[in-house]
């Protein structure tokens, strides 16, 4: 199973990365390393995380930033 970003997600990733780069050079590197960890885990097994909102909207917390990825499955893949 494979990944699609939500438009305002995208946004909203892409944004982190190059804040977290702008206060440390390499920062936003480890930030786009975890989110790609992350995502492979729930590619494996999207169900395995709790549902946060109705109908099915999960929830999974990054470890080293203070982020949380909200996804759902939608066509046979993961929609963050």
């Amino acid at each position: 199973m494979s990944y699609v970003f939500h438009p305002a997600a995208e946004a909203e990733y892409l944004e982190s990365i190059a804040y977290f780069e702008l206060k440390r050079p390499g920062l936003g590197a480890l930030f786009l390393t975890e989110f790609e960890k992350l995502m492979a885990l729930v590619c494996e097994s999207p169900r395995r995380y709790r549902i946060e909102r109705q109908p099915d909207v999960r929830l999974i917390r990054m470890d080293r930033f203070p982020y949380s990825v909200l996804y759902r499955g939608v066509s046979g893949k993961v929609q963050v």
